[in-house]
């Protein structure tokens, strides 16, 4: 997905959270809770899911509805002289009304998996429906070749070493060739081995798997990179070497190190987890 896709639709998630509990900080907790339950899907369930933006919504809403209801019974217990302020008559109706819609559009594996994931705090973090054995609806064991492939990279790196001078030319063609989205010239520019890695930290809805192959990583780039009014991508200095620094409205969304060998790029590091990124947008002294 396009970076400025990536953010609106967290964005909307985290403004789900807030309108229904009022706090940034457990709408930051409810959202990445959501996104765990997508990951905690097998590929070929995600596939099948036409609207996962709406999904997303949808499992936000439960959660919310799951935490304001555990809260309402908090208060039961509490008395009316409960120090805990509710929710209006008015929009506990309408609450009531969607949690029991809710309901009715999950699954009963889907109802159970919430629950559980309620009560046991997703088993520290790890969520339910991951746990025990790996069968046909969970996701596989990483495949070990295109890490191979990124060792092997690496060692060439090592033993092809890039100057600074022609490591600035090489990101900035990249840069180039992303801007006018040419995707021709961009895989002429990375190894035919290339391997790109997106780290959303399980935060962003994008790749879980790593990509390999010039062609493919430049499509994904491209992809990713996509030309937008709001969103620039610049040249910066990126852990002491020139890298790639993606923003989208003003808030960097993106930031990508490159592995060059000799004039090429062997691996792609795209960093998209929003946690890890925070430094970055914070406001400079």
């Amino acid at each position: 997905m396009p970076i400025g896709e990536l953010l609106e639709e967290r964005r909307h998630l985290l403004d789900v959270a807030h309108w229904m509990l009022g706090s940034d900080s457990v709408a930051e907790h409810v959202t990445d809770e959501a996104y765990r339950e997508w990951y905690a899907l097998s590929e070929h369930q995600r596939d099948r899911i036409g609207a996962p933006r709406a999904w997303l919504t949808r499992v936000v809403g439960s959660i919310s509805l799951a935490r304001l209801a555990l809260s309402d019974g908090d208060r039961e217990l509490q008395g009316p002289a409960g120090s805990r302020g509710g929710a209006g008559p008015v929009l506990e109706d309408d609450l009531d009304a969607l949690w029991a819609g809710m309901l009715d559009a999950l699954t009963p594996a889907e109802r159970a998996a919430l629950v559980l994931n309620e009560a046991l705090g997703g088993l520290a973090g790890v969520p339910v429906s991951t746990a025990g054995p790996a069968g046909p609806d969970r996701p596989r064991p990483v495949d070990t070749e295109p890490l191979d492939r990124a060792r092997h990279s690496l060692r060439v790196r090592a033993a092809r070493p890039t100057p600074p001078h022609v490591e600035d030319a090489l990101v900035d063609a990249v840069r180039q060739a992303c801007a006018d989205e040419d995707v021709d010239r961009l895989a002429g520019l990375l190894d035919p081995d290339a391997v790109a890695f997106y780290d959303g930290g399980g935060k962003v809805r994008t790749l879980t798997q790593p990509v390999v192959g010039g062609p493919r990583v430049a499509r994904s780039l491209l992809t990713l990179l996509a030309r937008h009014p709001r969103t620039t991508v610049h040249t910066r200095p990126v852990n002491g070497r020139t890298g790639l620094v993606a923003r989208y409205d003003g808030q960097v969304a993106a930031v990508v190190c490159l592995d060059l060998a000799g004039t090429r790029v062997v691996q792609v590091w795209a960093v998209l987890n929003p946690d890890k990124l925070r430094s970055w947008n914070r406001p400079r002294a």
